[in-house]
């Protein structure tokens, strides 16, 4: 079983992987019993929404977190996957900017994900 930590950057990692934009992760145990981490992304499209969603649904499964739910894959603008200790929001940049998820959980602090990106990896 892997660490809420380890499923969070797992989800970074992959979407970055696939070229989300502006990922944004936000610590939310202290505040909801829903899940430790909400990690929220912009896609550039609904075909892209879709690509991401499958990615990280891939690549947390053959690590052993299987998905316990997804809303809205066919609906196309916004994808919301529960993997029980985080949540994955992937957005288009307009749906994204009028639910303001990190407005909402403004009292979530915002973890640092560059370390986690390809840029902040150095590669």
């Amino acid at each position: 079983m892997n660490s809420p930590d380890e499923v969070m950057a797992l989800a970074v990692r992959a979407l970055d992987d696939k070229k989300a934009r502006d990922i944004t992760v936000l610590k939310t145990r202290d505040l909801t019993v829903l899940s430790d981490y909400f990690v929220i992304c912009t896609a550039g499209s609904t075909t892209h929404i879709k690509t991401l969603a499958d990615e990280v649904d891939r690549v947390l499964k053959e690590r052993g977190e299987p998905q316990v739910r997804v809303e809205g894959y066919r609906s196309g603008g916004w994808i919301l996957a529960d993997f029980g200790c985080v949540t994955v929001h992937i957005f288009l940049k307009e749906l994204r900017d009028f639910y303001g998820l990190e407005r909402l959980w403004s009292d979530a602090p915002e973890v640092d994900v560059t370390p986690l990106l390809a840029v902040g990896a150095g590669v």
